[in-house]
């Protein structure tokens, strides 16, 4: 997400909002697709790379939550008799989901191929498993088009209107005291841990190396799967690892009430991802 968009809209408007949240999508969205439209000639790929997008921000005590694709935010509340409760606050666009196929069919009509099982699994246009995403514009636009040199890209017909949405399902909850820490990760942690797994995670460990100690969790039961030990499943290249486990990125923030209610300036802090050549693997956002 283009946090310099999101901090650039709140400032301008002076609050958060919804619609804010979905300016500052649709704002990405379109500056992406200026980037693969200057660039397709030279690096037709790019047209190809597309990102899921989580994005969460607490304002005067109430969060949002935005997102894009099957990336999830997770809440760690304190329930009855002091148990740990675990609330999805974001909904999974993802083709595996009967709801989303349900919508896609609905939204495509004459399309019967917009949602194909291919190897087990369920894909828009038997290709992708996301319906909504940053980028990926070759399935949103048809002069993005990729010719046959690139097969694993290529549509059983011409594009007619977009298979992809780019606008994010967001959901807004006032904080209560009893919620303690939300966790936003990919959809790799998720293949591996339930949401009330990935909670009691958090809540009966340090908060130093949360996010670490998640993610090698979820590492182990990935080698579990098969039947490997986590020592030689972390040996493996990386080029070859996608075969075993999907891309993990995990964030545990935690919400300490007494600093919102005492409404301590705490610095904007913004965290850039690695910048790597323009590719289908690589994200640049």
């Amino acid at each position: 997400m283009n946090y310099l968009c999101l901090t650039g809209l709140a400032r301008e408007n002076g609050t958060i909002s919804e619609d804010i949240l979905r300016g500052a999508f649709s704002a990405t969205e379109e500056g992406f697709l200026s980037l693969v439209r200057r660039t397709c000639m030279i690096k037709p790929l790019i047209a190809a790379v597309g990102s899921c997008c989580l994005v969460g921000v607490i304002w005067k005590g109430t969060l949002y939550v935005a997102n894009l694709g099957d990336s999830r935010a997770v809440l760690g509340s304190v329930g009855r008799s002091n148990k740990m409760v675990a609330e999805q606050l974001t909904r999974d666009h993802n083709a595996s989901m009967e709801e989303v196929r349900q919508e896609l069919r609905s939204l495509h009509p004459d399309d019967s191929h917009v949602v194909v099982m291919k190897h087990g699994v369920w894909r828009v246009k038997g290709i992708i498993q996301v319906s909504r995403s940053i980028g990926d514009a070759y399935l949103k636009r048809p002069e993005f088009s990729l010719d046959p040199s690139f097969p694993r890209f290529q549509l059983p017909e011409p594009l007619r209107r977009p298979v992809l949405r780019a606008d994010p399902s967001i959901c807004t909850r006032v904080l209560q005291p009893n919620d303690k820490f939300i966790i936003f990760a990919s959809d790799g942690l998720w293949e591996h841990m339930t949401n009330q797994e990935a909670v009691e995670i958090v809540h009966n460990n340090p908060r130093a190396g949360i996010a670490r100690r998640l993610l090698k969790s979820a590492l182990n039961v990935a080698a579990r799967k098969r039947e490997m030990r986590y020592d030689d499943l972390t040996k493996v290249e990386k080029g070859v690892r996608r075969f075993f486990h999907d891309d993990i990125t995990v964030v545990v923030t935690f919400i300490d009430h007494e600093m919102l209610e005492k409404k301590i300036f705490v610095p904007e802090v913004s965290i850039r991802g690695f910048i790597d050549a323009v590719g289908p693997s690589s994200f640049n956002f």
